[in-house]
């Protein structure tokens, strides 16, 4: 095991999730926490318990928050929506408190200040109209890790998949990363990259969807989506039903910025087989997803065949996985 391969991470900063990826000798090791933080009211006996329980929190303010992974925990326990640092897969512009709390969960999450640490995170591919958004959170972040004493290089999320999922067809292939806060897409021929974009329906959209119809909080819609959900065409359920009608108009944002990326480029290659496209992030992983994608790509009339359609290895960590490989490649 060489040591600075365990300094060498890859960081995926999502608007539902951070994640961490090391190479361990062989084997990767991965660690995710929730983007998100709950206050609560300042009192030294909730602190002292906080503290004793090892549930990591920030103190400010006359507040504690409780961020990561409890977040969802006390959320659910009081009653509330998690508070989001990100949306729409940059800093949240209505969030004072965003890049404090980012802070605080990246650092619980690189270990130890003070070593030597090369970071190589993650960026989104800008929506229409959107390139200062992104332009903005890319130089924030890079600052926030600078300030954490972390050597940073960044990636495009889209690449992330390609560089994570499509080694054996010598990164040629697309890369989907379905996130919270965005949909990344990337199409790569032999590593390099050709053309990126993403789509602002993400799984937040989902969420935030389904609960205006359901009248459930969008916490509790995004649990029931990462838990029990799945593609079998018999919806019992209204929350079942509603999720599927806003899954596939997900899915028909993704095929439809394909068409437009493909009609909008002259630089894409004539690719003389068909290519892979792999599917990844959170609003990925409900069963029956890719094959769903892949029934209504079949009908898009793309100028690219694909030979086949799947779903990530591990799709939660893919993102950090591949920010991981151009870490470790330099």
């Amino acid at each position: 095991m060489k040591d600075n391969n365990l300094n060498t991470i890859g960081l995926d900063i999502g608007t539902s999730r951070l994640v961490a990826a090391r190479k361990d000798g062989e084997e990767y090791r991965c660690d995710t926490q929730l983007n998100a933080f709950v206050n609560l009211p300042f009192s030294k006996l909730t602190e002292n318990v906080l503290t004793k329980e090892q549930i990591p929190y920030t103190a400010a303010d006359g507040m504690l928050s409780v961020f990561g992974n409890a977040a969802a925990q006390f959320a659910e326990l009081l009653n509330v929506e998690v508070r989001r640092p990100m949306t729409r897969g940059v800093l949240n512009p209505s969030e004072p408190d965003s890049l404090a709390q980012i802070r605080a969960i990246a650092a619980s999450m690189l270990g130890e200040e003070g070593k030597r640490r090369k970071v190589c995170f993650s960026v989104p591919a800008p929506p229409a109209g959107g390139e200062d958004n992104v332009t903005y959170h890319e130089a924030t972040i890079r600052q926030m890790l600078d300030g954490l004493g972390c050597e940073t290089q960044s990636i495009n999320e889209g690449m992330a998949v390609v560089y994570a999922e499509l080694l054996d067809s010598n990164y040629t292939g697309v890369g989907v990363s379905c996130g919270g806060g965005l949909c990344n897409v990337a199409l790569a021929y032999m590593s390099v990259p050709v053309l990126s974009f993403s789509t602002s329906k993400g799984g937040d959209f989902i969420d935030a969807s389904a609960a205006t119809v359901t009248g459930e909080l969008a916490n509790r819609i995004r649990i029931a989506k990462e838990t029990s959900f799945h593609f079998n065409g018999h919806y019992g359920e209204k929350i079942q039903q509603v999720l599927s009608v806003y899954y596939d108009e997900l899915i028909h944002s993704i095929i439809q910025g394909l068409k437009e990326a493909f009609q909008g480029s002259r630089n894409v290659p004539r690719i003389p087989r068909p290519i892979p496209l792999v599917l990844s992030g959170g609003s990925a992983m409900p069963a029956g997803f890719a094959a769903r994608f892949g029934k209504l790509l079949e009908t898009s009339s793309l100028p690219v065949k694909f030979s086949e359609v799947r779903i990530a290895a591990d799709p939660l960590t893919s993102t950090a996985r591949g920010a991981l490989v151009a870490a470790l490649a330099g």
